[in-house]
C-alpha cells in the first residue's frame, strides 16, 4: 500500500517539474498607443515568434486609445506597461501620476508639422498664415504657442483649428487646412497616397521631446522589475531584428492582426521611420531602449519654458536605465 501511495505522488511530483516553466510564467498586460502602426512592429514580432514565451512571460498585447488613455491606465493599475510618447511622462507626474519610462524606442524628436512637399515652408515663419489642424488631446497641444513664438508667429497671424481625432486626417488630407500637427513616422506615410507631405519638426523651436517607448508605474518597477527586464530584452532582440529587416515587423503585424485592414507599404514605411528616429546623439553606441540624461533635461527645459512643468525639475523622476540590459 505504501508503494501505491508514494508512486503516485512521485508521478505528480515529476508532472508538475515538466509543467514547471509553463506554471512559472510571468503575466503582462501591454498597453499601445492606438489601433496598430509601425512603431508596434517588435511588439507583434515578439509574439508571433513566441519570444514572450520563451522568456518566461505570457504579454497580451492590447490596441490603444491614444497614448494619454493609455499612460492613465498603466498608472490606474488596469495595464502593466504602456507604449507611448514618454513626453507625457513629466506632465503627468505634475498631476500626481506615478510613471516612469523604463525604455526608450524613438529618442529623437517626432513632433512635426506637416505641410505639402513642395510647399515653401522651410522653418516656422513660413508657416504665417497658414491654416494649421491638430486634435485637443494631441501632445502637440501645451507646447503650440511656444513653437509658434520661435518664428515670431502667434494665433492671430497663424490659424489653429482644434478638431476631433476622427477628423484630423480628413481635414488635412482633403486640403481645408494648410498644415497638420502630428507626428513624423505615424504621419508621413499615411499622407503619401493622397497628400505626399515633408515636416517641419518641433526642435526647429528648442522644444525635444522623447517619444514611443515603454512606460510603467513606479509600483510595478519596484514590484515586478524582473518581469520588466525580460519584456524590454524581448523586445530589444525585436527591434534589432526588425532594423536589420522590417519585412519581419509588416509581416508579423499582418499576421497579429489580419482584421486591421493594414497597408504592408505604410507599415513598411512607419517601421523604417521608426527605427531613424531611435538615436539622438547622446544615444549613439548605447543599447536599444537605453535614455540619456541630456536629452531629457534639453525636453524637460522646453517644458518648462512652455509652461508644461515646473521649475525645480529632476530627470531622475521620468525615466529609469536599470530594467535595460547592457
Amino acid at each position: 500500500m505504501r508503494k501505491m501511495q508514494i508512486l503516485p505522488s512521485a508521478a505528480v511530483t515529476a508532472l508538475l517539474i515538466l509543467a514547471g516553466p509553463g506554471l512559472a510564467q510571468d503575466k503582462l498586460t501591454v498597453r499601445l498607443d492606438f489601433s496598430p502602426w509601425g512603431s508596434h512592429a517588435a511588439m507583434h514580432l515578439a509574439q508571433q515568434q513566441g519570444w514572450f514565451k520563451e522568456a518566461g512571460l505570457d504579454v497580451d498585447v492590447q490596441d490603444g486609445r491614444g497614448s494619454g488613455n493609455t499612460l492613465q491606465l498603466v498608472n490606474a493599475g488596469q495595464a502593466d506597461v504602456g507604449q507611448i510618447q514618454l513626453g507625457l511622462i513629466p506632465a503627468a507626474r505634475q498631476g500626481g501620476a506615478k510613471v516612469k519610462g523604463i525604455a526608450g524606442w524613438d529618442r529623437r524628436t517626432d513632433l512635426c508639422v506637416l505641410v505639402d512637399k513642395d510647399a515653401p515652408v522651410e522653418q516656422i515663419t513660413d508657416l504665417k498664415g497658414k491654416k494649421i489642424v491638430v486634435f485637443a488631446a494631441s501632445p502637440w497641444t501645451p507646447y503650440i504657442d511656444t513653437f509658434l513664438a520661435a518664428g515670431g508667429l502667434d494665433r492671430d497671424n497663424t490659424t489653429i483649428e482644434f478638431v476631433d481625432a476622427s477628423a484630423l486626417w480628413g481635414t488635412y488630407t482633403s486640403g481645408r487646412a494648410d498644415a497638420m500637427m502630428s507626428t513624423v513616422a505615424s504621419a508621413l506615410p499615411l499622407a503619401e497616397a493622397q497628400r505626399p507631405s515633408k515636416c517641419l519638426t518641433s526642435d526647429s523651436a528648442d522644444l525635444y521631446f522623447p517619444s514611443y517607448g515603454l512606460v510603467a508605474s513606479d509600483d510595478t518597477i519596484k514590484n515586478r522589475a524582473d518581469a520588466l527586464k525580460k519584456l524590454v530584452e524581448v523586445q530589444q532582440r525585436a527591434w534589432a531584428e526588425i532594423a536589420s529587416n522590417p519585412d519581419l515587423g509588416v509581416e508579423a503585424m499582418l499576421a497579429q492582426r489580419p482584421d486591421a485592414m493594414l497597408n504592408p507599404d505604410v507599415l513598411r514605411e512607419q517601421i523604417r521611420l521608426t527605427v531613424e528616429y531611435f538615436d539622438t546623439p547622446a544615444t549613439e553606441g548605447k543599447p536599444i531602449g537605453w535614455q540619456a540624461d541630456e536629452d531629457w533635461e534639453a525636453a524637460l527645459k522646453g517644458m518648462e519654458r512652455a509652461g508644461v512643468v515646473d521649475p525645480g525639475w529632476q530627470v531622475a523622476d521620468y525615466f529609469t536605465n536599470d530594467l535595460i540590459p547592457e
